[in-house]
């Protein structure tokens, strides 16, 4: 197949690539600067110049593919709500543009606040509809796209997508832990973050864009929930300094904008994933990357 990408030279994005070009299938990838253009050409894939905002090269690139995999998000905290309305925009270009194709669409979506109390599965909907929803309600929009002629599948991933070289929420708690000089976790520590090594979400990526009438809802998740106090130890022991409970008042002036995820319980469950579509979860643990050494190395370095 042709397959379109955003993301492509993400971290998501850049352990899938490898897994779709081995299973033969040619890959284009939308690219922000010349700099990731060279990333893509390095890396087998043919850029197309442009960015999330480019909605007309977007349409036009998933006209001319066989499936469109959309891993791209404008990770900007400061104005989440900015980043969602840019993220319906996107989808919405999409379903026009892939509309009564029966191609598949294949996109990046999360499982906070899926089921609170309870670890989320597949079987749960998500809450957050309407174009002022996180996310811009992109996920309940884009399942709509099966009544439009169009293969919908949601990747949620976990909330820590870790590994080798990982830049994303793990990092920047084990940079917070280092510039504050402890380890914090909120209350008791009991909160739980789901865990997904990358080259297992890379895997499974593939494995749904090959069989996207399997499931419309897949769980990039390893480890259904590591406990918020037992990643802070982790962290203070790679960091050398102590893990400690931050008081809930304190947690913006502790932690910064991730205070407010790292104190959310998100289990999830990808029982039903695994059987789906034959995918067993093989990279190390988050423990073991964190005991590893990688969040740490660079720092030193």
């Amino acid at each position: 197949m042709r397959v379109f990408m955003t993301g492509a030279s993400g971290w998501i994005g850049s352990a899938v690539v490898p897994e779709l070009l081995a299973a033969g299938h040619e890959v284009s990838g939308i690219a922000r600067s010349e700099d990731s253009a060279a990333r893509l050409r390095a890396a087998g894939v043919a850029p197309i110049a442009g960015s999330l905002d480019d909605l007309g090269t977007l349409r036009t690139a998933a006209e001319a593919a066989d499936a469109v995999i959309h891993l791209g998000f404008k990770h900007d905290f400061s104005d989440y709500a900015a980043s969602g309305r840019t993220e319906r925009a996107v989808m919405e270009t999409f379903g026009d543009a892939l509309a009564g194709t029966g191609k598949p669409l294949l996109f990046a979506s999360g499982i906070a606040m899926v089921a609170p109390g309870r670890p989320a599965t597949e079987e749960d909907a998500s809450p957050f509809t309407g174009p002022d929803a996180p996310r811009g309600g992109a996920e309940a929009l884009a399942l709509g796209f099966a009544e439009r002629g169009i293969q919908p599948v949601a990747l949620r991933f976990a909330p820590t997508v870790h590994g080798d070289g990982d830049h994303g929420f793990t990092a920047v708690l084990a940079e917070t832990a280092r510039r504050t000089g402890v380890a914090g976790y909120v209350g008791d520590g009991a909160n739980r973050w789901a865990a997904v090594h990358r080259s297992d979400a890379g895997r499974l990526v593939a494995k749904a864009l090959e069989n996207p009438g399997v499931a419309n809802i897949v769980h990039a998740v390893g480890e259904e929930g590591v406990a918020a106090r037992d990643i802070a130890e982790a962290i203070g022991r790679g960091a050398g300094v102590p893990a400690a409970s931050i008081a809930s008042e304190d947690v913006e002036a502790h932690f910064g904008w991730i205070g407010r995820f790292f104190s959310l319980d998100i289990p999830a469950s990808s029982t039903l994933t695994q059987e789906r579509f034959d995918w067993r979860p093989t990279g190390p643990t988050l423990l073991e990357d964190l005991a590893a050494g990688h969040y740490f190395a660079r720092a030193a370095a």
